[in-house]
């Protein structure tokens, strides 16, 4: 881990910040050459996405605020640290879903072609921020004594986050980003087999809402908030969400062609 990537003193850089800089980016140009690909409009596409993201960010940081309420309520000073806190990314993908679908109309986009395009991309951002999260030291995984278990060792990430020091604990951020990587490559290829509109959008929901149902189990952090007391996790239930309409997506897209 590796919280500060440079500091200069009187300015510091942080890993986390650069690596979130650098999915959105690597996202996004992925995204307009795949949409340039198949004759959409490249520019338009990125542009749409740039207003999605800053919706998906605001989402993830309110998410945050909703799931830890009691500690933000307990300690309002705590809500300025927002702005180094990388949020929770499943209310990310909500709010940037809505915004997408407010937007699709005034970009005049195809919408299934258009998220079909996208979320690829997603999954590949995903995995270059879960590096970020093991750089900073968020986002660590329960207790584990598995030959693989990593031990956080940075006192900036204890004092800034909580990280807990000096005990092994599953690599939650490199299962996170093997398994959207292995996402990204089952997407990608199933995007170039250009399939029905809003297959790829659906096949995504189905790959990673089990996913992050399993890999839950592995995290150790709180800032994540529970449901039906404490029985799952706010990403496992929204994970189900996804299951569902992903699978009901993929049966009306089947009973669409068909017709």
């Amino acid at each position: 881990m590796h919280p500060v990537l440079i500091d200069l003193g009187f300015w510091q850089i942080p890993s986390y910040g650069v690596l979130l800089a650098t999915a959105v980016l690597v996202a996004l140009w992925t995204t307009r050459i795949r949409a340039r690909r198949v004759g959409l409009d490249g520019d338009r596409i990125v542009d749409l996405a740039l207003w999605a993201l800053i919706w998906a960010l605001l989402g993830s940081k309110l998410t945050l605020v909703i799931v830890e309420f009691p500690r933000f309520f307990h300690n309002p000073v705590e809500i300025l640290g927002l702005a180094r806190a990388g949020g929770v990314f499943l209310g990310g993908f909500i709010s940037g879903m809505l915004a997408l679908i407010i937007l699709l109309r005034k970009y005049d986009l195809p919408p299934f072609p258009t998220i079909d395009t996208l979320v690829p991309s997603l999954s590949l951002g995903q995995a270059i921020g879960r590096v970020g999260c093991l750089a900073a030291g968020c986002c660590w995984g329960a207790e584990c004594n598995l030959p693989w278990a990593i031990t956080y060792t940075s006192p900036i990430a204890g004092r800034n986050l909580g990280t807990p020091l000096g005990h092994p604990l599953h690599p939650f951020p490199l299962y996170a980003m093997v398994a959207n990587l292995v996402i990204f490559g089952l997407l990608e290829f199933l995007y170039r087999r250009r399939p029905a509109p809003g297959r790829v959008f659906a096949t995504y929901l189905l790959l990673y809402g089990p996913t992050r149902f399993l890999l839950e189990f592995t995290r150790g952090d709180p800032a994540r908030g529970f449901v039906f007391g404490g029985l799952l996790s706010t990403s496992q239930l929204i994970s189900i969400v996804m299951i569902l309409v992903g699978g009901a997506l993929h049966l009306w897209i089947s009973r669409r062609s068909r017709e």
